[in-house]
């Protein structure tokens, strides 16, 4: 046989059975199966590899910062200094196990691609039909397909009544797939191949039959399946950003140490100072409190995230989604409820907007003047040609049963009344359907279906009370009218009827009565508006792609806001050119629009690709099996948490519990407030590890004896540092971060005027020890062990009352977002408390090389160290006035 076969939809059936080398009765032999199982192999693929929790344990230690604390405890360690090692080799250890548990925490357990494969198949082989397991198919196998079924693998239709399938994890498709028999022509999409049943798609009315055409890889799942394990992930922006600070730190230390040595040299210091001086400057450029700080801070995030209905899978996500610019969405069910409903009614005289509301129908534009008979037929035709419930079925008669329910009629008591005797299904042939019912008063045949094609079997119309002969000019009028409902994206239905005596069960399918139309619309969903707005006010472009019909695009589109109500810019999948041929104008249009339709999940990817390369930082929402590969593309992947797809779920790094795009603006505005924390933390941080570079070069200089020693300052870093900046990362944002747009995503995470800044605080701080030291030494007389003290203790509460320092420009100094945080006057207790501690156990004291000291000194450290306080706030405060 020809495996696989090329573009099957677009042979005939009999062509297809030919090439499959099978029986459209009989199928093929168990013998014949059992050969092309060894040939062609299982139904199956590989499925997505999980990370090993090793591999994601390994992950936390790959970063700069780390490796430079690896270093700093590998020269500790060669010097003996095993106290130190010790200390650093702590921070590291406590940093990887925060970042591992939360991300295990959030971790999916569910693998996907397995559960989708947990199906059985009604196969014919040797002309008998029996249930095997999925993955025992085989290239030419006959699969019967009944309603309720997940089709096992890919097949060419050779039978079908009524079939409908549900695409909409494959396509984007809200409404079911009318499956047909016919050939198709050749560059027909996904969403067009009308006479295919697609591998994790279901049936949802009908029956039919086909040949499978692909099994495994060779099916569009499998080729989605692919696209996910071949779409690179990217290195978050905030790794990035750390990534840089820590090697621009890296160079500030090497550049501090030279000078250090050389100056040391030069005075003819012994080669032990300037070693141990050389670490000290070592340890004090390492920020060690960075990594714990920016890690517990995302995490923080993530539980706030979980409480607000994002469940965060990837930590580093948290901040990412924060400086996002463009969000890539699906429209079917994250934009609309993905759940269909009548929107209009069109009768010969008038049309009406309609809608539910508290389970009573309501007319958003004025009630029905001149059709309320109409309405009544209507009505009734949809309640008794129908085969769907209240809550299932065939998702547009559910709609109509639901809108009859909401009118008060008693859809159970008129089913019994109008007793169902005969009934013409729907088929792609006739495109209607039709059901004959004996009532008391005589027959009743009830039809809907095309327009064009329900009217060739009316003879009449109604218009309210009077009836007419449906003459040329009426027809045309009816198609005109149905035209533009369609071209505004709804899916429409006529409907008619005919209530004689002299109906039989085999004729009862002409002469009918026109009586309107009935237009079906996914809405959107009742948030949408708003959250898209917050998202425009905060400079992000919001663009859909779908593989919904473009029509329907653009009119979700316009109801949300998304765009313009003249605007009718739309690309489709059949006209965007592949990324490898895309012009420079072709880009140019791509980054101008917003609503893509009809798009290939490769297409989806590809879309992703033209945005992140222009610069953006781009989240992609997605459900489906088709929205995988891009949103493992997708800087930040969100998916749905209610309707998603097991695939999208594993592929995502944020999870939606309600599925609702409001859900994403509110997360966007938490990671905003969380990267300025981050940024906060980290001037704070560098700032004072800068200023601690700055004192060990210059006291190293003027007084050696007196300089930080490298275990005073790795108990600063990891004390008096990382609590304050700990509150910060905790602390609540600005409440105006969605009126501005987004970061660019090329920014340093400090800018070079933040770097000035730094440097100023640093350059204040160290001023303010070093004078501290000097005037212990010569007002104070006291000795370097004394004066090595001063310098700690000036630093250690510098350091703690430069936090408030952070608060942002023209707050003032008593109530601003730093000093409303709880967290940050914890975190001054609790410090103040460890160095009175240190001081009151002899063993900790004698480990830091401190003693015991008189209250003079004391109480010059402490004021000496509010100077850099009081000129940083008097500072604020002038610029305040000015401004």
């Amino acid at each position: 046989m020809k495996y696989p076969i090329d573009h099957p939809f677009s042979l005939t059936a009999t062509e297809v059975v030919g090439l499959a080398q099978t029986n459209s009765n009989t199928g093929i032999s168990e013998h014949e199966a059992t050969k092309r199982r060894k040939a062609y192999g299982p139904n199956a693929y590989q499925t997505q590899k999980l990370k090993s929790r090793w591999m994601i344990l390994l992950a936390q230690f790959r970063s700069p910062i780390v490796y430079l604390l690896v270093f700093g405890a590998a020269v500790s360690l060669y010097f003996k200094d095993r106290l130190e090692t010790m200390s650093i080799l702590a921070v590291i250890i406590i940093n990887a196990m925060i970042g591992f548990f939360m991300e295990m925490q959030a971790r999916s357990s569910m693998n996907a691609l397995k559960k989708m494969e947990v199906i059985r198949a009604k196969v014919i082989r040797n002309g008998e039909a029996r249930p095997i397991p999925a993955d025992e198919l085989v290239p030419g196998d006959l699969v019967l397909l009944e309603a309720g079924d997940m089709i096992p693998a890919d097949g060419r239709l050779v039978a079908v009544s009524r079939l409908q399938c549900d695409e909409s994890p494959l396509t984007g498709e809200s409404l079911p797939s009318d499956k047909i028999t016919e050939r198709l022509k050749e560059d027909s999409s996904i969403g067009d191949q009308r006479n295919m049943a697609f591998k994790g798609t279901s049936v949802m009315n009908g029956n039919g039959k086909m040949v499978i055409t692909g099994i495994g890889a060779n099916t569009q799942l499998g080729v989605i399946t692919a696209l996910v394990e071949s779409s690179a992930e990217t290195i978050t922006p905030l790794d990035k950003k750390l990534n840089k600070l820590s090697r621009k730190l890296i160079w500030i230390t090497l550049t501090m140490t030279v000078i250090f040595a050389v100056t040391g040299f030069i005075q003819g210091k012994a080669f032990l100072t300037i070693i141990e001086t050389s670490i000290a400057l070592a340890v004090a450029a390492i920020p060690e409190g960075l990594p714990i700080v920016a890690t517990v801070a995302l995490a923080y995030g993530m539980l706030l995230m979980a409480r607000r209905n994002a469940i965060v899978k990837k930590i580093s996500a948290v901040e990412t989604l924060g400086s996002t610019g463009v969000i890539l969405t699906d429209k079917t069910g994250t934009l609309t409820e993905n759940k269909i409903h009548v929107d209009t009614f069109a009768f010969p005289e008038e049309s009406v907007k309609v809608h539910i509301e508290n389970n009573l129908l309501k007319f958003p534009g004025g009630t029905i003047k001149l059709s309320a008979e109409n309405l009544d037929k209507l009505l009734l035709a949809g309640i008794l040609c129908n085969n769907a419930d209240e809550t299932t079925g065939d998702p547009v008669e559910v709609a109509l049963m639901q809108i009859a329910i909401a009118t008060g009629l008693d859809t159970d008591e008129l089913i019994k009344q109008y007793v169902r005797i005969g009934e013409v299904p729907f088929n792609s042939e006739i495109m209607m359907m039709c059901t004959l019912h004996q009532t008391p008063s005589g027959y009743f045949a009830a039809a809907k279906g095309s327009v064009e094609r329900l009217l060739e079997k009316c003879s009449q119309i109604q218009s309210g009370a009077f009836f007419k002969a449906l003459d040329n000019e009426s027809r045309n009028a009816i198609l005109l009218k149905s035209e533009k409902m369609a071209a505004s994206g709804l899916r429409v239905l006529a409907f008619a009827y005919r209530l004689d005596d002299a109906l039989t069960r085999h004729n009862y399918l002409n002469d009918l009565i026109y009586i309107g139309m009935a237009g079906f619309i996914d809405p959107p969903r009742i948030d949408i508006k708003g959250a898209i707005l917050a998202c425009r006010n905060a400079g992000i472009k919001v663009v859909m792609i779908t593989g919904d019909h473009p029509q329907t695009a653009l009119n979700i589109a316009r109801k949300v806001g998304l765009i313009d109500g003249n605007s009718k810019d739309v690309i489709t999948g059949k006209e965007l050119p592949e990324n490898a041929s895309l012009t420079k104008a072709w880009r140019h249009r791509v980054l101008g629009t917003s609503v893509f339709a009809r798009t290939s999940p490769r297409q989806k990817l590809e879309i992703a690709e033209v945005f992140q390369q222009a610069g953006f930082v781009v989240a992609m929402t997605g459900d489906g099996v088709n929205d995988a590969p891009a949103l493992k593309k997708a800087d930040v992947s969100i998916a749905m948490g209610q309707r998603g797809t097991q695939v999208a779920k594993e592929t995502a790094s944020i999870i939606l519990k309600d599925d609702s795009f409001t859900s994403i603006a509110r997360a966007v505005a938490h990671g905003r407030e969380i990267f300025q924390n981050i940024q906060k933390f980290v001037v704070y941080l560098v700032s004072c590890n800068l200023s601690e570079i700055f004192i060990v070069t210059i006291l190293g200089v003027i007084t050696p004896a007196a300089t930080l020693l490298p275990l005073q300052i790795l108990f600063l870093n990891m004390v008096t540092d990382i609590f304050p900046a700990l509150a910060l990362g905790l602390g609540t944002g600005d409440t105006t971060v969605m009126l501005r747009p987004p970061r660019d995503p090329q920014k340093d995470i400090i800018t070079n005027k933040k770097w000035r800044v730094i440097a100023l605080y640093a350059a204040v701080v160290a001023s303010t020890v070093i004078l501290a030291v000097v005037y212990a030494s010569k007002v104070l007389h006291s000795d370097d062990s004394t004066c090595n003290n001063v310098a700690f203790i000036t630093l250690t509460f510098a350091q703690l009352f430069h936090v408030f320092n952070m608060s942002s420009k023209g707050s003032g100094f008593l109530n601003n977002e730093i000093t409303r945080n709880k967290w940050i006057w914890i975190a001054i207790l609790l410090c103040s408390g460890l160095i009175l501690m240190v001081y009151a156990v002899p063993g900790l004291r004698l480990v830091l090389g401190l003693s015991v000291l008189p209250f003079k000194v004391w109480l010059t450290a402490i004021c000496v160290s509010l100077l850099p306080l009081a000129i940083f706030q008097v500072h604020k405060a002038i610029q305040k006035m000015v401004h």
